[in-house]
Parts: C-alpha cells; sequence; structure tokens
C-alpha cells in the first residue's frame, strides 16, 4: 500500500512521532511511589501503553484503591516538565511528514495539552497545522474505536480510506475496529528489550516496521 495514495494517514504521538513512552512510565512510576503505590516503569507500559489516564484510575479501582484527588495533575506536570526538558521526535519521522503527499492528523490517547507540547518541543507541530484529536475529544479511548472515527469525521475521509500508524496493542485494536489498515511501528526505545513485532503483529497490524526511514518499503 502507498500512503500517498490515501485519503488520510493518521498518526499516534507517543511512541510514533515522539519517544516518550519511557519518559511518560517513569514518570507514572515516581508519582505513584510518591503516593504510596508500586508499580514499575516495566508494569507500566505493559499495562498503559496507548491508553488514557483515566486507565489509571481504573486499574487502581478495580483493585479496591483509589488515586488521591491531586494524583492526576501532579502526574501532568511531572510529565509535561519531563518532556519540556528531554523529549526527542523519532528518528527520521520529521523526513517522512515532510514527503508525505496525503492528508495527515495525530490521534492520541493523551490530552491535547502533552500533545502540543510534545509536536511543539520537538519541531514536529508545523506539520499538521492544528489536526490533533484526543481520548478527551470521544466517549471511549483506544482499543474502541470512537477516537479513530471522530478523527476520520472530523478530516472527512472515509474509514476504510485512511492509514493509521500506532505502536501499541490498545491502539491497533482501535484501528482495526473502525475498519482502517493499520501499520505497527515498534521503532521508539519502549521496544528496546520486549519483542514488538510479534505484541503488534498479534494484536491484527497490517504491517509492522521499525525505522521510520523504512515507512515507504511497504
Amino acid at each position: 500500500m502507498d500512503p500517498g495514495k490515501l485519503d488520510l494517514v493518521i498518526f499516534d504521538c507517543d511512541g510514533v512521532l515522539v519517544d516518550s513512552e519511557l519518559l511518560s512510565c517513569r514518570c507514572l512510576s515516581e508519582a505513584l511511589a510518591e503516593f504510596g503505590f508500586a508499580l514499575s516503569v516495566e508494569q507500566a507500559l505493559e499495562l498503559f501503553l496507548g491508553r488514557s489516564t483515566a486507565a489509571i484510575g481504573q486499574y487502581f479501582r478495580e483493585r479496591g484503591e483509589v488515586l488521591p484527588d491531586d494524583f492526576l495533575p501532579r502526574l501532568k506536570t511531572r510529565v509535561l516538565e519531563t518532556f519540556a526538558g528531554a523529549l526527542q521526535p523519532i528518528p527520521e519521522v520529521s523526513a517522512v511528514l515532510s514527503n508525505l503527499k496525503s492528508p495527515r492528523c495525530v490521534a492520541s490517547s493523551s490530552d491535547i495539552d502533552r500533545v502540543s507540547l510534545s509536536l511543539n518541543v520537538t519541531g514536529l507541530a508545523a506539520h499538521f497545522d492544528g489536526r490533533l484529536y484526543t481520548a478527551q475529544m470521544v466517549k471511549h479511548g483506544k482499543p474502541a474505536p470512537d477516537l479513530f472515527l471522530y478523527a476520520a469525521e472530523k478530516m472527512r475521509v472515509d474509514p476504510s480510506r485512511a492509514l493509521v500508524i500506532e505502536d501499541s496493542v490498545s491502539g491497533v485494536q482501535a484501528a482495526k475496529a473502525a475498519g482502517m489498515t493499520v501499520w505497527g511501528f515498534v521503532g521508539g526505545s519502549h521496544y528496546r528489550s520486549r519483542d514488538g513485532r510479534a505484541i503488534l503483529t498479534a494484536a491484527g497490524a497490517d504491517r509492522v516496521f521499525a525505522r521510520m526511514g523504512d515507512f515507504w518499503e511497504a
């Protein structure tokens, strides 16, 4: 499939455009520890990769534990401060975006403040011109298809004519449920010690690749 001939390419943000997943999971693990909750970075990746912050609260409620009211605001502050000082773009992604002729947008489980900061810090914001859609805008986040269908509706594109680039199981599942083609990307640092190709293939990805420089080699 030539992505340049599609009506829309939808990019996830974390782990696809910016190498943020390890940073954010470290922030989560550290923030939880401050409140007396134990969760390793590896556990955070396994449980919440590609999920919204609402999934964190749900996880602990299901285990009879309730996070303090100020936990999520403090986590957000920690993440934004960390990103502002350390976040990097995925290698070669800027070149892909510069050469891509199809319309494109972002559909992310992160909130709009985090997505905007991520793209601005890494110099990628101009490639999307404000076409940013997040889990805040729909009732159900990934792995439900709502966010991708919402993005396609806003971009006025038939879902079957859209390609999604995702790095998480929940994101791949959401894209497939939306009736879209999905490519799994495993070039983020969070996949250095995990078999991302097997994980995303099992989730239903139509293709899995590990370097943005291979984007066009479908």
